[in-house]
């Protein structure tokens, strides 16, 4: 990379690009209000913070219909998908105003948070802190319980849904 492009203003559009080209696994996050009110949606920002104690965080455009839930849930779930579940990655990227209408299978978790069946991984959270970066909140939760199946992770990169990688073994 020469000295010139790192002194060029930042083009947002062209560092989305870039940024891009990080594969990740992709995940559904989903919580529930003291109101009942399900929320949920397709996230790709999700990392390990600390294993002791066990925290993990994800971040939530601040201009997302689910900011206000997510920012006043006591809990939330991560489901990190697998291959077989781009569809319902898709499905919960889009708006929708009953985005659980899809899935046969939702089961209470803590909280009563929907949790999902056949995620490669699930980690149910109670939230610690939902803290603004930027034009995107981060939300950092304490792991309470969770499980993990071997499985083959989907994968996004440059903008696309990828199915390369191996299953896992437990």
């Amino acid at each position: 990379m020469s000295a010139d492009v790192m002194t060029q203003p930042i083009d947002s559009r062209d560092l989305r690009n870039a940024l891009g080209r990080f594969a990740t696994g992709v995940c559904i996050v989903t919580t529930c209000t003291a109101e009942g009110q399900r929320a949920a949606l397709t996230i790709n920002s999700f990392c390990s913070v600390s294993l002791d104690p066990p925290l993990v965080a994800w971040y939530l455009s601040d201009r997302a219909p689910s900011l206000q839930a997510f920012s006043e849930s006591e809990f939330f779930a991560v489901h990190v998908l697998t291959a077989e579940q781009q569809h319902l990655a898709s499905h919960f990227a889009r708006p929708s105003p009953d985005k659980f209408a899809i899935v046969d299978d939702v089961r209470p978790g803590l909280g009563d948070v929907p949790l999902l069946d056949d995620a490669l991984a699930c980690f149910e959270c109670r939230t610690s802190a939902v803290v603004p970066f930027g034009d995107h909140v981060m939300v950092l939760g304490q792991v309470e319980r969770f499980g993990y199946e071997a499985k083959t992770p989907l994968l996004f990169h440059a903008g696309k849904f990828l199915e390369q990688a191996p299953a896992l073994q437990p």
